[in-house]
């Protein structure tokens, strides 16, 4: 038997969530003066509203290493972590330790534990664990397995447009980027990850629609393979952009399977209203 865990920065669709194999670890919040979990009591629409009133940028926590010990209790002989980028949080960290100490609590208990730093966040995280379902369910090894999924790791990519970046300034993730990218006007930069899961800006556009298309451009550039692959797409709070976005790719590239999920907590914090993310 095997377990999937993602933290909740990794969005889980409902069919994922019935499969019984996957299990998310809550990231929690806070926003003007308010603490909020995000797991399934999760009101995004609330949410958004606390931040659009607070003057300060929201922050985040990362799960406790006892939050991952206690997810990987249960039969499951072969665990797998998918966490967020290191170089944005705590997570992965946090999720080495906890398996440090369960080792050292239980011993050789027959459970076999690997910790995916994902270099990526969101759907990005998803179709990491999609991709382990996809192994284990092929009845590869726990080493051929890691094997494989690491490699999957090193090939994808993740895109975004915001509607607006002032979360990410007001939470030093643009630090790397040039001050006219915020201030711009109507000038919507097009994100992306780094190999290393830094994020980096890849292009710009005048406007949401055309900023959009541009983001569709650097999606299908990067994918050499696409029938073999599936694709995300997470949005905040706008699933009709999600679909002309979803759209717009098969206009000019033909995917395996194309995934369309609302953001959870922390992916909402940070698309905030009307962002869009793409992994592939």
């Amino acid at each position: 038997m095997y377990k999937i865990i993602i933290d909740s920065c990794g969005e889980l669709t409902e069919e994922l969530k019935a499969d019984g194999h996957y299990q998310n670890v809550a990231l929690e919040m806070e926003v003007g003066g308010c603490r909020i979990v995000d797991d399934e009591t999760f009101d995004q629409l609330d949410f958004l509203d606390k931040v659009k009133k607070s003057p300060t940028g929201p922050k985040s926590s990362c799960p406790s290493p006892e939050a991952y010990m206690q997810a990987f209790e249960g039969e499951a002989g072969h665990i797998y972590v998918v966490t967020l980028s290191k170089e944005l949080s705590g997570s992965f960290n946090s999720a080495g330790l906890a398996k440090k100490l369960y080792e050292e609590e239980h011993g050789a208990d027959g459970k076999q534990i690997h910790i995916f730093n994902s270099c990526s966040a969101s759907i990005g995280e998803t179709l990491i664990g999609m991709k382990v379902q996809e192994c284990e369910e092929a009845g590869m090894s726990f080493a051929e397995t890691v094997r494989a999924v690491e490699l999957y790791i090193s090939s994808q990519r993740t895109f975004f447009v915001l509607e607006t970046l002032e979360t990410l300034r007001k939470n030093g993730r643009l630090s790397n980027l040039k001050a006219f990218v915020a201030n711009a006007l109507n000038i919507k930069p097009v994100m992306g990850s780094t190999p290393d899961g830094q994020i980096c800006q890849l292009g710009q556009a005048r406007g949401m629609q055309k900023a959009l298309k541009k983001m569709v451009e650097e999606v299908v550039a990067s994918v050499t393979d696409s029938e073999s692959r599936v694709l995300a797409i997470s949005h905040c709070n706008c699933p009709s952009r999600a679909g002309l976005v979803k759209a717009e790719i098969e206009k000019t590239a033909r995917f395996k399977r194309i995934v369309i999920v609302g953001t959870a907590g922390i992916s909402s914090m940070y698309a905030n209203d009307g962002g869009i993310i793409v992994a592939v």
